[in-house]
């Protein structure tokens, strides 16, 4: 998840200025380092850590967007520049939905904003560099390897997220970036796609640059996106063989005050059954707001028997400047 000056790519995966129709140069300078420091005591403390690092682009003057869990509940933040300043900066927003995060820089960045595309005309096998904070050392030459659905365990679907290969390894806040020097999606997570030949092979899964446009405004000047939360009932779960299993609850969360457990196996979300992740938060989700009574059908130690969540505003649970 992080950027380090430690390391470099290969020189066969670095982009090469002349391969490119734009100033490559410049737009590898709108790609900074970040660090976030969380309090102990924070919410997402245990799992997403204390100390945060990664990378974020400047998408206006003084306005980084990164992934949101490198910057939720911070209370410090530093971006470090190309020319090796190091700015503070605070979080101007996070948003659930999307996993975008915004920060705004305390100081003049003086460098250039690189412009927002349009990632639904990104098509697979279109050529992208992956580029985070230090420059060409810094970034891969990668290509679209494919365009889907993504679920993941804590609450979160994306309609269509783009998967590019091969994977920089410090994903967290990369800005891909396509043929016109433009940003088209955040660098949020790696994972692997078994190939024909049984090979794992390692991609990073990034989150489209179209889901920011309708929020954008919102989140710069409220910190949320201006329509009702999305009902959370704060676990995280697991599909195994056709079924989802929860895998973690959070504590203080809507699933441990309604007695929801680990390896307890969710067969139905107001009666409409549930095979995999995207169907269950979906199902719960469709029940209305934050706040909503969320009825869960769960088999546990060989016995059915409903559970009634009373959902929650994960933005609530969270410290600081996220909750806006």
């Amino acid at each position: 998840m992080s950027s380090s000056s430690d390391w470099e790519m290969p020189q066969s995966f670095q982009p090469k200025p002349e391969n490119y129709a734009y100033d490559l140069e410049a737009a590898l300078t709108s790609i900074v380092g970040l660090r976030a420091i969380i309090p102990a005591d924070a919410f997402t403390a245990e799992t997403l850590g204390t100390e945060r690092t990664g990378n974020g682009v400047l998408i206006r003057e003084g306005v980084v967007l990164t992934i949101g869990y490198l910057v939720t509940e911070a209370e410090t933040i530093w971006l470090h520049l190309p020319d090796g300043r190091a700015v503070p900066g605070h979080v101007l927003a996070y948003d659930q939905e999307t996993g975008f995060g915004l920060v705004q820089a305390l100081a003049r960045l003086s460098l250039p904003a690189l412009p927002i595309g349009q990632s639904k005309a990104a098509k697979v096998g279109d050529p992208v560099v992956v580029a985070g904070a230090g420059g060409r050392k810094h970034s891969v030459v990668a290509r679209s390897a494919a365009k889907q659905e993504f679920a993941g365990n804590w609450e979160y679907v994306l309609d269509e997220a783009i998967f590019t290969a091969p994977a920089h390894p410090f994903w967290g806040g990369t800005a891909m970036i396509g043929h016109a020097g433009e940003v088209l999606g955040i660098g949020s997570l790696q994972v692997q796609q078994v190939r024909e030949s049984g090979t794992p092979e390692p991609l990073n899964m990034i989150v489209p640059i179209d889901l920011l446009k309708p929020i954008l405004e919102d989140l710069l000047t409220m910190g949320r996106p201006n329509h009702p939360p999305r009902p959370w009932l704060g676990l995280n779960a697991t599909e195994v063989d056709d079924k989802v299993v929860v895998a973690r609850v959070s504590a203080g969360g809507p699933a441990r005050r309604a007695n929801l457990r680990t390896g307890d196996v969710v067969l139905a979300v107001a009666g409409q059954e549930v095979k995999d992740l995207a169907g269950l938060f979906r199902k719960v989700w469709s029940l209305g707001r934050a706040g909503v009574e969320v009825p869960l059908m769960v088999y546990r130690d060989g016995r059915t028997f409903e559970v009634r969540v009373t959902s929650g505003d994960r933005n609530r649970f969270l410290k600081g400047p996220s909750l806006h």
